[in-house]
């Protein structure tokens, strides 16, 4: 390694390239998927490789799965670097020596693929049931060993385990057909997995698609709607977060460009991007840029505070960078992501939100959807919802969609719940899959309502 680091200052002499940053990670892996009681999925897998970037004033990067190609990956990234030219500029700071590790109680890479597979195994057949037709499961972990070190002086080691199990059933009856999921997942070992009460939760999912099955579909308009906390979390994650990446406020894609330390909200509302949580899906100790990870306010009592940012824009956008340059493997160059991204709790309690609405909808889980943070719109459907009438929980209801335009719900807001759960784990897709969780308390506010597909 002390061989690879100087010949990149040698290469960076060569080329006249004032700053350069190599990631080289190695990551343990495997992952098991059955569908309707076959195996369609067993991999084990070590992958190592190299990914270099090299500045000035624009970006060149090069990767290599290959440790005996490492120096020429190097002197690639360089050369892009030297012809591309530029004149954008980049946060450099302080060199950085450290080894972190996030350490489980019990390693998945001591468990037994024979214990991996029983336990897929065991969760399918708790999920049989003569009314569901579709039954899937999926079990994933990786530990990724990473060294960083860059032209600063820069040398950081860091271990990250990350586990996620979800599972999902399709019910069908009479021609109607509804689904079901639960995932589970965080920078954690095998004790995640036997901390999951298996019998409840798969019968939790086969219960909730077979009562969607006689559900009713949801009335249209504009409505009171309490979120819970999944809702809020993909709320704030999706029409949010996204928002407030920095590449797109530097790029002229977001609504909340030029905004910072204006009221965008009510004054209840904190939302936090937090990646040193500990034993969340979405966490980390340094990112792919080799900034300490660190917990960020995005809006503080109803204003907004900060960009979540990397080195290149902290740097055009004049302000301190907080640690949000996320890669998906080595192969890739990191982007401004998100990590763990929430609301902050208050002192309402659920049943007191219920009794403040009169008409309006209850709306649980996350289904998907789309928004445009260059416009300020979203759409998302929820897993499932329910009437609200005079303050008390009716009918359930089915293929539910809520939308509306970002900063009037914000600026809607009229409860958040003193209940917070950040336990929703998956992957961010932007250009890279990144892991992320995200969650809140329950929150009562306004948005269109309407039926979905």
């Amino acid at each position: 390694m002390e061989a690879l680091m100087r010949r990149a200052e040698e290469l960076a002499e060569r080329y006249g390239i004032s700053y350069y940053e190599i990631r080289i990670t190695r990551v343990t892996a495997s992952h098991l998927t059955m569908q309707n009681g076959q195996l369609e999925e067993l991999a084990m897998n070590t992958e190592m490789g190299i990914g270099v970037r090299a500045f000035n004033g624009a970006w060149g990067f090069s990767s290599a799965n290959d440790m005996g190609r490492a120096e020429k990956a190097i002197e690639t990234a360089m050369k892009i670097a030297k012809l591309s030219k530029g004149d954008s500029r980049i946060h450099l700071g302080d060199p950085i020596k450290d080894r972190a590790e996030i350490r489980p109680k019990k390693s998945f890479l001591d468990v037994d693929v024979e214990d991996k597979l029983a336990l897929v195994k065991e969760i399918d057949s708790l999920l049989r049931d003569g009314r569901v037709s579709n039954r899937s499961v999926y079990y994933g972990d990786g530990l990724k060993e990473g060294f960083y070190f860059n032209s600063l002086g820069s040398e950081i080691e860091t271990v990250v385990p990350r586990l996620r199990l979800s599972f999902s059933v399709t019910a069908r009856e009479n021609g109607e057909m509804q689904s079901y999921w639960k995932s589970f997942g965080g920078t954690a070992g095998w004790e995640l997995v036997e901390g999951i009460d298996l019998n409840h939760w798969t019968a939790f999912v086969k219960e909730k698609a077979i009562s969607l099955l006689h559900a009713q579909s949801p009335p249209s308009g504009e409505f009171p709607v309490i979120m819970d906390p999944e809702l809020t979390g993909v709320f704030i994650h999706e029409a949010l977060g996204h928002a407030v990446e920095a590449d797109a406020v530097k790029n002229g894609d977001s609504i909340l460009a030029g905004r910072l330390g204006e009221k965008i909200a009510v004054e209840e509302l904190t939302v936090v991007d937090d990646p040193t949580l500990p034993g969340k899906f979405g966490s980390y100790v340094y990112d792919d840029e080799g900034i300490k990870a660190k917990r960020v306010e995005v809006i503080k009592n109803g204003v907004l505070m900060n960009y979540l940012n990397d080195r290149e824009t902290s740097a055009l956008l004049g302000l301190e960078p907080n640690g949000h340059g996320r890669a998906q493997g080595y192969n890739y160059q990191p982007l401004v992501r998100m990590s763990n991204t929430y609301v902050e709790p208050r002192d309402w309690s659920f049943e007191e939100m219920v009794e403040e609405v009169k008409n309006g909808l209850y709306m649980v889980g996350d289904k998907g959807g789309e928004v445009d943070t260059a416009n300020g719109t979203f759409t998302f459907g929820a897993k499932e919802g329910y009437i609200i009438e005079n303050g008390e929980i009716k009918a359930q209801v089915r293929d539910v969609a809520l939308s509306g335009r970002i900063l009037d719900v914000l600026r809607n807001i009229h409860a958040i719940g003193d209940d917070l759960r950040i336990e929703f784990p998956g992957y961010c897709g932007k250009g890279q899959w990144v892991p992320v969780d995200d969650g809140g308390p329950h929150v009562l506010t306004r948005a269109l309502v309407g039926g979905m597909r």
